[in-house]
This record gives C-alpha cells, sequence and structure tokens, in this order.
C-alpha cells in the first residue's frame, strides 16, 4: 500500500506540476521507482545575475513528508550566499518547522506541511534573485557579494556559461 507521503508526492507531480506548470523550473523523477527523488531543474530568473542559466538539482524527500521538508542540493555549480559549497541549499521553508534554536527565524518563516515542490521552487527562484546574506550558508560568496560584487559577478557568470554548456 503507497504511504500518504508517496501518494501526495505524486499527486503534485503528475497533477499540480504536470497541469499547472510553473515557470522558469521543470521537475520529474530521477528512477520511474522511486517518488522521494526528484531531479529538478532551475531556469535562471530574468534580470539577475543567474539568468539565462539551467541549473540542475535533485529533491529528496523524507518519508514522513509532508511534515519534513525535503533537501534541495543542486548538481550543477552554482556560487550563491545560500548555498552550500557541495550544493545544499538553505533557505528558511527548507528548514524544520518550530522554533529557530539559533533565533534568526521565526516558526511561521520555516517549513510548514502545506508547502508544495512548486512553493519550495519559488522560493529557490526568489532566493537566486535576492540572495539573504545576513545568515549565509557560504560566507565566502557572502562576503564576495557584500565587498567585491564584480569579482561575485565574474564567478556567477562563470556557472550560468557552464549550465548552458552542459544541456
Amino acid at each position: 500500500m503507497a504511504s500518504q507521503a508517496s501518494l501526495l508526492l505524486q499527486k503534485q507531480l503528475k497533477g499540480n506540476l504536470c497541469k499547472n506548470p510553473v515557470d522558469g523550473f521543470s521537475a520529474g523523477l530521477v528512477d520511474e521507482n522511486n517518488i522521494f527523488e526528484w531531479s529538478v531543474t532551475v531556469i535562471g530568473p530574468p534580470d539577475t545575475l543567474y539568468e539565462g542559466g539551467f541549473f540542475n538539482a535533485i529533491m529528496t524527500f523524507p518519508s514522513n513528508y509532508p511534515n519534513s521538508p525535503p533537501t534541495v542540493r543542486f548538481t550543477s555549480e552554482i556560487w550563491h550566499p545560500n548555498v552550500y559549497s557541495d550544493g545544499r541549499v538553505c533557505i528558511s521553508i527548507l528548514h524544520p518547522p518550530g522554533d529557530d534554536p539559533n533565533g534568526y527565524e521565526l516558526a511561521s518563516e520555516r517549513w510548514m506541511p502545506v508547502h508544495t515542490v512548486e512553493s519550495i521552487v519559488l522560493s529557490i527562484i526568489s532566493m537566486l534573485s535576492s540572495p539573504n546574506d545576513e545568515s549565509p550558508a557560504n560566507v565566502e560568496a557572502a562576503k564576495e557579494w557584500r565587498e567585491r560584487r564584480d569579482e561575485f559577478k565574474r564567478k556567477v557568470s562563470r556557472c550560468v556559461r557552464k549550465s548552458q554548456e552542459m544541456l
């Protein structure tokens, strides 16, 4: 028997995303036999440094989804203050529900079961448009974003070009 999580994920993939695609990304399964691991391509948003890029990521859902958030890890090279060097995305809605033990985020900014794949990817697109350098995952990228913007832009441009070559 299928779990609640797998049924919900099938509905989000086959129902919502196929019938009502969202601009800026595409999603599918890494392996047709595993509904818990998705391959996602995020298209660099217009009028941002990431414009024209095609950034691939793996979205991995826990067995207790939607009660816990998925993880998202870019497999394409990307230079961003909110992306760890191993590609893991660090945004509030991917943090476990409840109060932030470090006191940086409100519980309302963190994961809630009402979030969907669509809301996650829209948050990632928003992250690309406006990096949060206040609590960075990549401290070096955040410092460059604040202090050496030209160097930051050069690195992002290289990532965009590399992503286009991988098509």
